[in-house]
């Protein structure tokens, strides 16, 4: 089964449509707002600018004043799967880096060593970026009432879906040659699927748009990666 295909099939069932709905009423008084400041603003009785807020299909239009705008704009604060998905994925890049790191002076398939260098070049930057988000939306504190279990920075790595044991990477580390390149493609592409579960889990749970983001550009490079490592294997 083609996991990114289904990856994307579920996103489309998970497409949150009260977001989506959300979204399109907060576009439309973004619009009516712009509107208003160029000349075409309707004046409450107390001089404030007021805005029209377009209804759903078969409903009325709303005017608004600002206040009420701004209150009516789509809660999209981090939730828990969001907190579990970024800091989970820095650790599994971090793994992803440490395989990867081991294919220059191991690898014999030129392939391989190219292969290593791209998922070094792309994962390097998305986990400063999740580091950067993480600094922006700390984890709720331990006690606070707010964190799921499981979703604090206490977490197992090794429960983690995709991650290499212990002592798979020390059987990693000793290879060489052709055995290494087998056994890099095995785990790598093991973690990558694990990767996609992660992403799709942060999709179907979270409420962040960056978050969502992040998780769409997980599924879209690895995805292709493991079609490339499937080839090369």
């Amino acid at each position: 089964m083609d996991m990114a295909k289904d990856l994307r099939g579920r996103k489309a069932l998970t497409a949150r449509p009260l977001r989506l709905a959300a979204a399109t009423a907060t576009a439309g008084l973004l619009l009516t707002l712009a509107a208003c400041q160029d000349g075409g603003a309707d004046r409450a009785d107390d001089g404030q600018a007021s805005i029209v807020a377009p209804g759903r299909p078969g409903e009325k239009s709303r005017t608004l004043t600002p206040e009420q705008a701004a209150k009516a704009k789509p809660d999209d604060s981090p939730n828990a799967a969001d907190q579990s998905y970024v800091q989970r994925m820095i650790e599994h890049h971090r793994q992803a880096l440490t395989m990867s790191a081991l294919a220059p002076e191991r690898a014999a398939a030129d392939p391989v060593k190219r292969l290593a260098e791209r998922i070094s070049a792309a994962q390097k930057p998305e986990i400063g970026a999740m580091q950067k988000w993480l600094a922006l939306h700390p984890a709720p504190t331990a006690g606070s009432g707010t964190t799921a279990p499981g979703h604090g920075h206490d977490h197992d790595h090794g429960s983690m879906p995709g991650m290499a044991t212990e002592q798979q990477l020390k059987e990693l580390a000793d290879a060489r040659g052709a055995d290494f390149d087998r056994l890099f493609l095995k785990l790598m592409t093991a973690h990558h699927e694990g990767a996609l579960t992660m992403a799709g889990e942060a999709l179907a749970g979270g409420n962040n748009p960056a978050v969502e983001e992040m998780a769409n550009e997980v599924v879209a490079t690895q995805s292709a990666e493991i079609h490339r490592m499937r080839a090369m294997g």
